[in-house]
Order: C-alpha cells, then sequence, then structure tokens
C-alpha cells in the first residue's frame, strides 16, 4: 500500500472534512494509534458509520454498546470487546478511525 498523505485532521486527528475519508484513510488513522485494522474493526466501524448515518452524530459509548447489541450481539457490545479492538476510549477513537466527528461527551 502507498503512503498517500493524510488529508487534514484537527489537533486530536479527527478528519477536519468528513468527506475525505476512504478505507485507505481509515489504515492510516489506524496505524497512527498502532491500530492493525482487522475485519473485526470493520464490522464495528460500518456500525459507526451506520449509528451517524442515521442519528447525526457519533455516539457515546452507552449508545454505541446499545446500538452494537441491538446489531451484532450483546458479546460485540461488551466495553471488554471495544477496548481490545479500539483501546482507551472506543468510542472516540472507533469514531475517529470511522471518519466520524468527536463523540459530544467524550474527553
Amino acid at each position: 500500500m502507498t503512503h498517500s498523505t493524510l488529508p487534514p485532521v484537527d489537533k486530536d486527528g479527527f478528519l477536519v472534512n468528513l468527506a475525505d475519508w476512504t478505507p485507505e484513510v481509515a489504515q492510516q488513522l489506524a496505524l497512527a494509534d498502532n491500530i492493525e485494522l482487522t475485519p473485526e474493526h470493520w464490522e464495528i466501524i460500518e456500525q459507526l458509520q451506520a449509528f451517524y448515518r442515521e442519528f447525526d452524530l457519533s455516539p457515546a459509548m452507552r449508545p454505541l454498546s446499545k446500538y452494537l447489541k441491538a446489531n451484532l450481539g450483546p458479546e460485540k457490545a461488551s466495553s471488554i470487546y471495544l477496548l481490545k479492538l479500539f483501546p482507551g476510549s472506543p468510542a472516540k477513537l472507533g469514531a475517529r478511525i470511522a471518519g466520524l466527528p468527536r463523540p459530544e461527551n467524550c474527553l
């Protein structure tokens, strides 16, 4: 994969222009956090983007867990599962890699 330049991001690494998101950009954003995207990551990324399309906002942890539980089942909605994929703050990190704005109540 060629290293194209990352589109503009804000001070916290979120895309300035959400339309700049591509799967390749997601890979670069993930690599910046030492995350190698697996099919499990992509499944959550797709759910984050679906949530955003449905509600026009990035989910914080609790709404994200509820949404994942409804769509993927309880095992993929657990904070332990999500922390393995997106260490630290799964909702914030997942939203950033998914090319979404920062969830409102994530620090």
